[in-house]
């Protein structure tokens, strides 16, 4: 087994819980170890556990950074050059050897290895550092490690280390039966003061486009305040590497005694080294949040954080997924500051007040709940448990975003229908991009050629490599022309392991390798452009963005997903009819996404990699107000080919007839007098006697549309024909038999008043039949009329000779009695050739008027 830990004579403050570590260990092979950021968890734990355990000791970091950082400085601790005793693993880089006692590696390459073998063979124990920032692969790589244990590798240590005190759920997780044992390393930071320096004016909040530049003016002017107020290194804080680089150029006039350095993970191994080494002049290091864990900055007294960070978000109704801006949380900003003490009392300068502060999160958000799941699916189902269920997963996915990342999965081939992964899921996990890229890669080799292929994916999967451009191929040009050396290495280092990845069948065009699903090669076609290259590789990988130009040179696009898009103002990809989009994002209230990727192709190309979104079918339905009849071909949401359908099914016809009048209404039907008259009528009825008397209204008219006029739209084929439908016939057809012959009696149309006229009944509302007649001719009748086998009385409107209302009455005697001598009173004079009896109950009625006296 040999010694480690004992050819190291440096005592960190985690060095005193390092027996109780061990013992633990010892005991119950699981445990959990929380020790705050400089304490040295990440040094002396795994050379102290590496003296008790035969085989390697695995330590997983969730940043490439932080890998080589970790396994630098304990090769550097134990006096060797990394590769000995010391080795550490990333994508595309590896270190190592078979005297390798403790090797640092990614969490994603730790999930690689129990996929490939869950036993782990070799290893004695497995350390993942940083559990509590909670992405995706760590969460991932415990819960796998966790479950290989307790079936497999009974003896294997397992490790979870977190530089936060929230360890229960860790130690209920890790524990078989029960929670495993907390080993806790008391810090002894040095006192950090805090400064708070929120902007002069108010900036704008970030979001998912660029931090406002006033922010990134006040971060410089900050750092100046900070490097003439204090002594000794600074740290700063920013979201991403743009931010970096801005702020960099602000300070470019700084003085020479003074050096501005970059750290974060997209630069060389020897650039991070630059940042992580002590230097005999003052440094100024401007980093991501890779420096808040794991990471040591030598020298640093000084830290000035802008008080943001750079999280993912996934919108699942427009399959947009992003890096987005937000505020820092309480818990991170706290473990940035204590990047100030770790080796001297020092400083914090908040670039926000103290007010802002104590509205901040007090956590940041976990990846699984705001990330795209469907790596994280493939995963799952690699491992053969397609929704989780049982594993130590310290959150359980979203239940939403599962089911998208399965849907997704699923229309790539990678999981079946029950949501076991395939052979070629197998084969897209293998390459150790997003699924959606792999798919490129393998597809795309089929028709571009795998070195090319390897080449866009590459630019595709390595964040930063396009920089400002937003043409994906000028972007590829550039990159293949080595003008940026780092960028190229990093560049050149991933095609050469993607190129690797491909398995050796279907050789494309230039004699290259895909999938053996890939599309079908069409030698008659030849090898394509660049630039359609570019776009064919990015429409596989993202087909629902596939995007057309709304109006001809415009910047609006639709996307074959739905979601309209924006070009940013003075890009050279405005006006171009087709995009295949490789990056959009969307802020919250937008009308549009940003496009900030994209590649220029052709419809054919669009079609080709857009295939499973292409759709022919005959569309029979109801728009601007008539029928629409046409075969239509969509790419999604895309409209490429419209022509009008000769030949309308009838059935076809009457659906969007049907529909047409449940969205316009019943209006569209041609309600002649009679019609109206009848529909009210049959109302009144409804609502009077109930039982097999139907209701008529708007609603249950168009519920039971097809019953009363299903032979009109049998025969209908437009709007015109719904308006000369004849709706009383129609409606009659509602009508049991053993009722529409009563209808006349129930609710006759005209009513024979005393004089011997028959007057119409106004049926307008059902629950007051009114019949409006001239007083003079209702003399005799001593009540009102009933209707409906009596039930309902007809509200009379007693009309003056000259045909204008002087009384409404339900109760005719009562109106005898009591208004009639008043209304008697005020119109004889007025209409003095007409009678006013004084007992109108008995007196003669009359349609007539007095003849005039010559």
């Amino acid at each position: 087994m040999g010694t480690v830990l004992s050819d190291v004579s440096l005592t960190l403050p985690v060095s005193p819980a390092l027996p109780a570590l061990v013992a633990a260990l010892s005991a119950g092979g699981a445990a959990v170890l929380v020790a705050p950021p400089g304490t040295g968890k990440t040094t002396l734990a795994p050379l102290a556990v590496a003296d008790r355990v035969a085989g390697r000791v695995l330590v997983a970091q969730p940043r490439r950074v932080a890998a080589r950082a970790a396994a630098r400085r304990m090769a550097d601790l134990l006096g060797e050059r990394v590769g000995g005793r010391i080795g550490y693993a990333v994508r595309g880089e590896r270190r190592g050897g078979p005297a390798t006692r403790v090797e640092v590696v990614t969490t994603g390459l730790l999930l690689r290895r129990l996929h490939h073998d869950p036993e782990l063979p070799g290893v004695g124990a497995v350390l993942l550092d940083e559990v509590h920032e909670r992405q995706l692969d760590a969460d991932l790589a415990l819960a796998f490690t966790v479950e290989a244990r307790a079936t497999l590798r009974p003896d294997l240590w397992l490790l979870a280390m977190s530089a936060t005190p929230e360890a229960d759920r860790y130690a209920a997780l890790l524990g078989a039966d029960g929670p495993a044992p907390v080993v806790r390393a008391e810090a002894a930071l040095h006192p950090v003061t805090r400064v708070w320096a929120p902007p002069p004016r108010p900036v704008t909040p970030p979001g998912a486009g660029r931090v406002d530049p006033a922010l990134l003016d006040h971060v410089a002017a900050t750092v100046r305040r900070a490097l003439a107020e204090r002594d000794g290194d600074l740290l700063v804080f920013l979201p991403g590497a743009g931010e970096i680089a801005a702020v960099a150029r602000r300070l470019a006039d700084l003085a020479d005694g003074v050096a501005v350095l970059p750290l974060h993970g997209r630069l060389t191994g020897a650039q991070q080294d630059a940042a992580l080494r002590p230097a005999p002049r003052r440094r100024v290091v401007l980093a991501t949040a890779v420096a808040e864990s794991s990471l040591t900055v030598p020298g640093v007294r000084v830290v000035v954080d802008a008080g943001l960070s750079r999280v993912a978000r996934t919108d699942l109704s427009r399959g947009l997924g992003a890096l987005v801006t937000v505020p820092v949380s309480r818990a991170a900003a706290t473990q940035r500051a204590g990047r100030a003490g770790r080796e001297a009392p020092g400083y914090v300068y908040r670039c926000w007040s103290a007010a802002t502060h104590e509205r901040l999160a007090a956590q940041p958000e976990p990846e699984i709940a705001t990330a795209d799941l469907t790596g994280f699916a493939l995963e799952l189902a690699g491992w053969g448990s397609p929704d989780g269920t049982g594993l130590a997963l310290p959150d359980p996915p979203p239940p939403a975003a599962l089911a998208v990342a399965r849907e997704t999965l699923t229309t790539l081939g990678a999981v079946d229908a029950d949501g076991r992964i395939t052979a070629r899921g197998r084969a897209i996990a293998a390459a150790g991009i997003h699924p959606r890229l792999a798919r490129a890669l393998l597809d795309g080799a089929v028709r571009v050629g795998a070195d090319r292929a390897a080449e866009l994916v590459a630019l595709l999967a390595e964040e930063g490599l396009t920089g400002r451009d937003d043409d994906l191929a000028a972007a590829w040009r550039r990159v293949r022309a080595g003008g940026d050396p780092t960028v190229t290495a990093r560049w050149r280092a991933e095609v050469r392991r993607l190129r690797g990845a491909l398995p050796a069948r279907a050789a494309g065009p230039d004699g290259a390798v895909g999938a053996g699903s890939a599309p079908a090669t069409d030698g008659s076609r030849g090898r394509l452009p660049d630039d359609l290259a570019a776009g064919l590789l990015a429409g596989l990988a993202y087909p629902e963005r596939l995007a057309r130009v709304r109006r001809a040179g415009d910047s609006s696009y639709l996307m074959a997903g739905g979601t309209a898009a924006e070009l940013a103002a003075g890009t050279g990809l405005a006006g171009v009819d087709w995009l295949a989009v490789a990056v959009a994002d969307r802020s919250p209230g937008a009308p549009a996404a940003r496009i900030r990727l994209a590649a220029v192709i052709d419809e054919a190309t669009a079609r080709e990699a857009g295939g499973p979104l292409l759709r022919e079918r005959r569309e029979v339905r109801w728009a601007g107000g008539d029928v629409l009849a046409r075969e239509v071909v969509r790419l999604g949401a895309i409209e490429l080919v419209s022509r009008p359908l000769a030949r309308p099914g009838p059935e076809e016809l009457a659906g969007a007839l049907r529909d047409g009048l449940r969205r316009e209404g019943l209006a569209l039907l041609g309600w002649t007098p009679a019609a109206r008259a009848l529909r009210q009528r049959l109302a009144f009825c409804h609502r009077a006697l109930g039982g097999d008397w139907p209701d008529v209204g708007d609603a249950a008219l168009l519920a039971t549309v097809d019953d009363w006029l299903g032979p009109e739209l049998a025969t209908a084929r437009r709007r015109a024909d719904l308006a000369r439908v004849d709706v009383a016939a129609a409606l009659r057809r509602m009508l049991p038999w053993r009722v529409a012959a009563r209808l006349d009696e129930l609710a006759p149309e005209r009513i024979e008043v005393p004089s011997g006229s028959r007057i119409r009944v106004d049926y307008t509302d059902p629950a007051a039949p009114v019949l409006a007649v001239r007083l003079q001719e209702t003399f005799g009748w001593t009540d009102a009329p009933r209707i409906a086998d009596g039930r309902v009385p007809v509200l009379l409107h007693l009309l003056s000779p000259a045909g204008r209302p002087v009384a409404v009455t339900a109760d005719l005697a009562s109106f005898w009695r009591g208004g009639y001598p008043q209304v008697r009173a005020e119109l004889r004079g007025r209409y003095p050739r007409h009678p006013w009896p004084a007992d109108p109950g008995t007196a003669a009625p009359t349609r007539h008027a007095t003849p005039r006296r010559r």
